[in-house]
């Protein structure tokens, strides 16, 4: 049986159809959110969303995202899952206009429709707090691969250090490189 997906439908807002000055929703986002926006960076997590609409003039709205919680993602070093937590507001303006269109922070919403889908947006805003490099905390990667990948440098520096001589002016490195790795055994 398979998971029920995530209907990206209701991320949909009908601007045109707002009749308060301000609406708040809120989102929970789940893995399903994430597996149907097949993203590359997160597959997987659990955020809270909450989003206040402003209505400015009839046709022109701030939209203010307030988003709390943790993806999953994989670890550079170890390729294993981790946590990265994810807390951040972001503010989106959109308008009515003749056709959709994004600058920046604006986004045009065809007249036509007057509807925005705000379920990019949302992964967008989350995506960007994930650090570019992401890696368990010290001690925490997977020991197998770890010691693997290790292994593998060793290797690759024996047989680099075999065919190459070093460069005098690199030698003051090795020594600190070799002195670390004698002060973590």
């Amino acid at each position: 049986m398979h998971p029920e997906m995530c209907s990206l439908n209701s991320f949909d807002i009908n601007l045109k159809g707002l009749k308060a000055n301000h609406t708040q929703l809120v989102y929970q986002l789940k893995n399903d959110y994430f597996e149907a926006l097949e993203g590359a960076e997160v597959s997987k997590g659990e955020v809270s969303v909450e989003l206040d609409i402003r209505k400015v003039t009839d046709d022109y709205f701030e939209l203010d995202f307030h988003i709390d919680g943790q993806v999953t993602v994989i670890c550079d070093r170890c390729l294993d899952e981790m946590q990265q937590d994810i807390q951040t507001e972001a503010r989106l303006m959109a308008k009515i206009g003749e056709e959709y269109s994004e600058e920046d922070d604006l986004v045009t919403i065809d007249e036509a429709s007057g509807i925005l889908n705000v379920a990019w947006f949302i992964y967008e805003f989350i995506a960007l707090q994930i650090p570019i490099k992401h890696v368990h905390a010290p001690g925490k990667c997977n020991s197998a691969m770890i010691q693997m990948l290790n292994e593998h440098s060793a290797t690759r520096s024996s047989d680099e250090d075999e065919e190459k001589p070093i460069d005098p002016r690199w030698s003051g490195l090795l020594k600190i490189k070799e002195e670390t790795k004698e002060s973590n055994n």
